[in-house]
């Protein structure tokens, strides 16, 4: 294994754990060239067969789990979610990816399970995902998605009288 650091071949492993979902192995390391000594984490995850996503257009890609991992770290941004919960998330969502066992999934399907992670996590992160994955174009479409919210989640209140648009406001 490569260090990060100071790219030496030779590591050794301090430690190793299954992680909370059971489907990888983290290993902690540390380089063994004596000018680096540094540590660092890495993770072993069972291969599964290469998926392909189906976006809109018709268009085919490799599924990536940076590119899933990046639109949801934006949708948690200032928020209260943490690095191991969207680390979770995505575990769960390529859990559920590999049950289906497809080579290929629809990004309708994949945006699906995004929107199942970040609706337990965060209201926000689920509004803010869920307005570009389903192109909002007004705030009428915000305002659905957030009555939709509370109706599936009765601590969340939404009065109609809370969206004013007005140019006075301060």
């Amino acid at each position: 294994m490569l260090c990060p650091f100071c790219n030496s071949e030779n590591s050794r492993v301090l430690e190793s754990r299954t992680t909370e979902e059971g489907s990888s192995i983290r290993r902690r390391r540390e380089c063994e060239n004596s000018s680096c000594n540094k540590r660092f984490t890495t993770y072993e995850r069972i291969e599964v067969m290469p998926v392909l996503v189906v976006k809109r257009s018709g268009e085919r890609e490799p599924y990536s789990r940076e590119k899933l991992r990046s639109g949801i770290v934006r949708a948690c941004e200032k928020t209260l979610i943490n690095a191991e919960q969207i680390d979770n998330s995505i575990e769960n969502i390529e859990n559920e990816l590999a049950k289906q066992g497809k080579r290929e999934v629809s990004s309708a399907i994949l945006g699906k399970l995004v929107l199942n992670e970040l609706k337990d996590l965060d209201q926000v992160a689920y509004v803010r995902f869920a307005s570009v994955y389903r192109q909002f174009r007004s705030i009428d479409d915000f305002i659905k998605e957030l009555q939709d919210l509370q109706s599936d989640n009765a601590g969340f209140k939404l009065n109609s009288g809370d969206f004013v648009l007005s140019a006075d406001r301060e």
